[in-house]
């Protein structure tokens, strides 16, 4: 591993792993081995990675934030402080279910608030923002504002974050970029200009 990365030195990195460079792991941290963290990311305190986890570059991870074998997230991607994944659907102490690890994909530019929780299998879509609190139980679709327990979408947000409205044609216009989004069969995109 090169020094292209600052790990703090209350944290340890299992080997193999890759870590590539401007990454930071900060105190009480557990990289296990075969993970792999892509550039710029940014690790928080007390935060588990376990075998086998892709992070794209430019992924966010707060405090006291375990994430388990299964979980994929892509670039951009922002994990609030003490958010939760799971990996097994029935988890039993006396049952070992490795073999039934579930994946989990975040896309590239979501955002889980504090203290949610995401039920495995469950891919989180693009750009998607989860409120704090909320537990995801089913597929999140791009750009969807989710909150609540279950969670429900409560409108959609634009890659920037901010609230879309859209009008009767089905297009908004993000008020911070000026970017135009569609919404068509409960579906959202971003209008290429």
């Amino acid at each position: 591993m090169s020094k292209e990365y600052f790990i703090h030195e209350s944290s340890y990195v299992d080997e193999p792993s890759e870590i590539r460079k401007g990454t930071k792991i900060w105190h009480f941290s557990h990289i296990m081995q075969n993970s792999v963290i892509g550039e710029n990311c940014n690790i928080g305190q007390n935060v588990v990675i376990s075998p086998d986890v892709r992070l794209g570059n430019n992924v966010k991870i707060q405090n006291n934030v375990s994430i388990y074998t299964g979980v994929v997230c892509e670039d951009d991607v922002f994990l609030g402080p003490s958010m939760v994944f799971t990996n097994v659907i029935n988890p039993r102490s006396g049952v070992t279910r490795k073999d039934e690890f579930m994946k989990t994909i975040v896309k590239k530019g979501a955002s889980i608030g504090a203290n949610a929780t995401i039920i495995c299998g469950n891919n989180i879509g693009k750009f998607a923002l989860i409120g704090a609190g909320a537990v995801v139980t089913k597929e999140v679709p791009d750009y969807a504002l989710m909150v609540g327990n279950p969670s429900k979408r409560i409108g959609w947000i634009s890659e920037f974050g901010d609230r879309l409205n859209f009008d009767s044609s089905g297009i908004a216009t993000c008020e911070s970029t000026g970017l135009k989004y569609r919404v068509s069969n409960n579906l959202v995109e971003k209008i290429d200009e």
